[in-house]
């Protein structure tokens, strides 16, 4: 079958996509903003200059600038993709027919604010299509274009970008196809923080009616003077004054490098003197509360009922940890005093350590520390703005990866191949093993397209007083209240 071209009109002017092998209507690259570069850069997106004549979408455009890790014990488990190119503020849609009002979803990528595109092929939306979705992914701005800030002009800036390519949705995406009256906002990670920011902030309201946040929630963002440390060291080490617009005069090649060792730093020493928030976040670059346009962090913004009329569906992986502890060998050289100091670090006390080493006696200290970390990082600030919603759903994602001599676990990250029913994609395969269970993407996959339609992913919803959840295995079931005693020694903490 030959793919054939389609041409479709938005507010800026024609696009021409394909129709792939697999009847998917494809459009790739659509500018939602003008390229942040020149006199738009470290400024809020501006609209795109419209176009005449029609302008081709059936190549991924630019993606945001940034060096991937080509080597190393992580290079192979996560896919990226980089794209040179200014015009990097585009997305991508995928649509089974330009006809009717199909729920909307809309992903925001993951990276840590500092690396990630719409553009990675695993994140291909056509079997969302093929379900009746129409589905977008976006870029946006990460590293310092996206949030470095040292308290002089507009901050987050990144988080800006993603509010720009939703209004651009609401306005363009019934040309596709796409109910702007249903759209739900989904991402991972720094997408998942992305999805609570938006839902605490005043900017974003009305743009969508549903939220799915995986393994990132509303507790990583930082303070001005954290971002103001952060920044001050960045320039420190590039050897500039300590101005945005000073950063923005040296060349990407130095920043890359910059920021990598500011990462480094921040890995090597944790120290809340040195990095405010970051120390603990280990995030160099991430949403500020600069209290105008994030106003306090998104769970308290949340717990005071920001987004209170948006369903939401959160959820973690069981070992989210492992993902940063095992493939380079860490894991194993923890020793039980690591673990004490670490855990301590984070606020538990001695009797709650020995809670997880109870639940553990099979483990090692390096288990165990991974468990209290996921439990820090990803679960509990889940499960808080679940305890501060009236309508959310929580899962948890327990199959393991065979990678790394089977130790890798349930991991960060991997849920993603399963969510978009991409398991064939090579992408994953190292993360993956060779036979990645189907029917466990079918049943994910099918409970993401089922809430964006009604929701509804399938299950009860989560309140303090009925704490049930989804656990997706290859035999997936409901859990009430599960691991209670670890969740409880958390209060008053995170």
């Amino acid at each position: 079958m030959m793919e054939t071209a389609y041409t479709i009109s938005t507010e800026y002017g024609d696009v021409r996509g394909v129709k792939t092998e697999k009847g998917i209507l494809t459009f790739k690259g659509i500018p939602y903003a003008a390229p942040p570069i020149g006199a738009n850069r470290f400024q809020p997106p501006q609209p795109p200059t419209p176009w005449t004549g029609i302008k081709d979408a059936t190549e991924y455009g630019a993606t945001p600038p940034q060096i991937t890790p080509s080597s190393g014990p992580f290079a192979g488990l996560l896919p990226n993709v980089v794209i040179p190119g200014d015009d990097y503020l585009n997305l991508n849609i995928w649509t089974a027919a330009i006809t009717g009002k199909k729920p909307v979803m809309v992903f925001i990528y993951g990276g840590a604010f500092s690396l990630g595109s719409g553009a990675v092929s695993g994140y291909d939306g056509s079997n969302f299509a093929r379900d009746g979705v129409v589905l977008v992914t976006i870029n946006y701005r990460i590293g310092i274009d996206g949030f470095l800030w040292f308290g002089d002009g507009v901050p987050n800036l990144g988080i800006l970008d993603q509010i720009a390519a939703l209004k651009w949705v609401r306005n363009n995406i019934a040309n596709f196809g796409g109910d702007p009256e249903n759209v739900t906002i989904f991402g991972e990670s720094a997408g998942g923080m992305s999805v609570c920011t938006l839902l605490a902030m005043k900017e974003a309201e009305g743009l969508f009616r549903r939220a799915i946040a995986e393994s990132g929630a509303g507790h990583s963002v930082i303070s001005p003077s954290s971002a103001k440390l952060i920044g001050t060291r960045l320039a420190e080490i590039l050897g500039v004054e300590p101005t945005r617009e000073a950063i923005g005069q040296v060349s990407a090649e130095k920043v890359f490098a910059a920021q990598g060792q500011l990462a480094s730093e921040i890995m090597a020493k944790p120290s809340v003197e040195l990095w405010g928030e970051a120390a603990r976040n280990l995030m160099p670059f991430e949403p500020v509360v600069d209290g105008h346009l994030l106003t306090a962090t998104p769970i308290e913004c949340i717990a005071n009922g920001a987004g209170k009329d948006v369903d939401i569906l959160i959820g973690t992986n069981s070992e989210e940890f492992r993902l940063f502890l095992v493939p380079d060998g860490i894991i194993s050289k923890i020793t039980d005093p690591a673990l004490d100091i670490s855990a301590s670090a984070y606020g538990l006390s001695a009797e709650a350590i020995q809670t997880y080493r109870t639940n553990r006696s099979d483990c090692s200290p390096g288990d165990i520390l991974s468990a209290i970390i996921t439990d820090w990082f990803y679960r509990i600030p889940a499960l808080r703005i679940a305890e501060n919603h009236s309508n959310v759903h929580v899962y948890e994602f327990s199959w393991q990866s065979p990678a790394c001599n089977n130790l890798l676990g349930a991991c960060h990250g991997l849920e993603i191949a399963f969510v978009f029913d991409n398991l064939t994609n090579t992408g994953f395969t190292e993360m993956l093993g060779n036979q990645p269970p189907q029917q466990l993407a079918d049943t994910v996959h099918k409970a993401w397209v089922n809430f964006a339609t009604n929701g509804n992913p399938g299950w009860d919803s989560y309140s303090a007083d009925h704490r049930v959840s989804m656990r997706f295995d290859v035999e997936s079931q409901i859990t009430v209240n599960d691991r209670a005693d670890e969740r409880s020694v958390w209060n008053g903490i995170r």
